[in-house]
């Protein structure tokens, strides 16, 4: 029997200043060593990190999460002061020429968020006036920078709630990346429908399973290949991550499946494939994943 090769979708978000200013152009330069194009969504409002601290005392495992990824020198210690010692920079005000450069060399770019932490940390909290302000804040300093609106967008923390969902729907996006599961699909919320495309993350990224039994740095990509499927897979990596101390962990993936023949694709990509085809209503609810602090937006049952 023939075993298809596997076709790769990377989804890259970047949620800091640093990120941003390093960790893309590690990753447009490895990218294009490979000739592979990827889904970049970038954050463009202040970046907040120092503000996370709280979910020490919100978030169960958030702590344990965080000294398990060494956190401190993934991110620097500037970073984790932003916001609270430290004046938070505007991202897409500081870095403008490296979310142009990404799109410059072809690959798709959309839009994270505007804070971060506020959204990551706040939503279900926030009114719905509010969330529109904070996706029209982006919205709009993303088509300053890049001269074109967004066509897509990807939650922080696959943080969402129907308010959120509505407001997407009413930016006319192509497609949204903002849950976890195994396929395409229309999100059906607490009862209520959204045209909104969502092309989930159907793998865990590198901060969900380093540190979490007998997995390392050394064999995390070992784990990578065996939970390849045969259809989409997406990998949500980040750029603080890939794009900095684990960039040659990342280098080696790329290399695997590069022996394996993957068949690399944008997130763009495969919505135009869907539009050829159908996809199908499935419920989506925040719920908890191994090795992640927090609820995610997580894709259920089918309903037709």
């Amino acid at each position: 029997m023939t075993i298809m090769p596997p076709t790769i979708a990377l989804k890259i978000d970047v949620d800091t200043y640093v990120g941003t200013r390093d960790g893309v152009p590690r990753l447009l330069e490895i990218l294009d060593r490979f000739g592979i194009k990827a889904t970049f969504y970038f954050s463009l409002g202040p970046d907040n990190s120092g503000k996370a601290i709280r979910r020490i005392f919100t978030r169960k495992g958030f702590l344990r999460k965080m000294l398990r990824t060494r956190a401190p020198s993934v991110y620097g210690l500037r970073t984790l002061m932003y916001g609270v010692l430290l004046p938070p920079p505007i991202i897409g005000m500081k870095a403008p020429a490296v979310m142009r450069q990404a799109a410059a060399r072809g690959h798709e770019v959309g839009i994270h968020c505007w804070d971060h932490v506020k959204w990551h940390d706040l939503l279900p909290w926030i009114p719905k006036k509010m969330v529109a302000l904070e996706l029209g804040r982006a919205s709009a300093l993303f088509e300053e920078v890049i001269g074109r609106r967004a066509k897509t967008t990807a939650a922080p923390g696959w943080t969402i709630s129907p308010d959120s969902l509505e407001i997407q729907d009413a930016m006319y996006l192509t497609f949204c990346s903002d849950s976890r599961g195994r396929a395409p699909f229309y999100p059906v919320m607490d009862g209520r429908s959204f045209t909104t495309l969502q092309i989930p993350t159907t793998l865990p990224t590198m901060d969900e399973l380093l540190g979490e039994g007998a997995i390392t740095a050394a064999n995390i990509n070992d784990h990578y290949l065996s939970l390849l499927t045969p259809g989409l897979n997406v990998h949500t990596i980040h750029a603080e991550l890939e794009g900095g101390v684990l960039a040659t962990v990342f280098v080696d993936l790329l290399e695997r499946l590069r022996a394996q023949e993957a068949r690399f694709v944008t997130l763009g990509e495969v919505a135009e494939e869907i539009r050829r085809g159908s996809a199908p209503r499935c419920e989506l609810a925040m719920g908890e994943l191994p090795g992640r602090a927090g609820n995610v937006a997580i894709q259920g049952r089918q309903l037709d």
